[in-house]
């Protein structure tokens, strides 16, 4: 991720990219209809490609490569089922089950904007306590936009969601973190989902960020697999993971990515 001065945009940018974050969106909504059992998630991958494509942009994941990685993300969606927390690999034999979680991150580049979000689909129904955990996360990150607003710092947004998170006995997640968005995937400043009050950069209207809670059930340890890309969590219980961009404002954070689009019966939170 980008150590540079965060950029702030203008409205005339800002409004670019709200282009990219609605088509991101629909994504998630057009893969909400074929997520149910028996379905890989490479196919999953296949569908996100091609309504991408039809939508004049280009996938933000495929072919991506951080200064940390040694190779290039091969895909265009991030797929993390049930232990994956994410960037879990898109998979022909990975097929999912009733009663598992599936959690998509998904990115797209429009008219040289980015847009970003993730969003944590039930498949069938799932158990009390699973469906909790996605019910905590998806607080979470409402918890934290609240605190995106001009003033504030990014140490809020963290405390705001690893209070709630650890007030329901879950993990939160530290190695990785939300971030600024714009004609970069990732740009400063990094937007972790764990702080204290008062602490880090203050927040000026303008500041384009995805905040991104990713919480486990159990511990917040993860292990990372051998194809140096997914990640899961080390005691193998599930892990959800929901993500806005978000404009920040003066008294109220203005959401780029929106959930409208997935269909109801999908998830246990909408």
């Amino acid at each position: 991720m980008s150590k540079s001065k965060a950029i702030i945009k203008t409205e005339e940018e800002i409004e670019l990219m709200r282009l990219s974050n609605q088509l991101v969106s629909k994504v998630l909504g057009e893969l909400s209809n074929y997520i149910q059992p028996g379905i890989s998630t490479l196919r999953l991958d296949e569908i996100a490609y091609t309504y991408i494509k039809d939508h004049h942009a280009e996938p933000a994941f495929l072919n991506y490569k951080p200064h940390s990685s040694k190779t290039a993300y091969p895909y265009t969606l991030c797929v993390s089922v049930n232990e994956y927390v994410v960037h879990g690999m898109p998979k022909k034999d990975c097929i999912l089950k009733e009663g598992d979680v599936v959690s998509i991150d998904c990115g797209v580049k429009l008219n040289g904007y980015f847009g970003d979000s993730a969003y944590t689909f039930s498949v069938g129904e799932l158990k009390p306590e699973v469906m909790q955990l996605l019910s905590v996360t998806y607080e979470c990150l409402e918890l934290g936009i609240e605190k995106a607003v001009h003033g504030n710092r990014v140490g809020d947004i963290g405390y705001a969601v690893q209070v709630h998170a650890e007030k329901h006995g879950y993990g939160v997640v530290r190695e990785l973190v939300g971030h600024g968005v714009g004609r970069s995937l990732h740009e400063a400043p990094e937007v972790p989902n764990y702080g204290g009050r008062g602490r880090g950069m203050v927040l000026v209207e303008g500041l384009v960020i995805a905040i991104e809670p990713m919480i486990n059930m159990g511990t917040r340890k993860l292990l990372l697999d051998q194809d140096g890309w997914s990640l899961r969590t080390a005691d193998k219980l599930p892990s959800a993971h929901f993500e806005h961009t978000v404009v920040v404002r003066k008294g109220k954070a203005e959401k780029l990515t929106t959930f409208e689009f997935i269909k109801n019966g999908k998830t246990a939170v909408i």
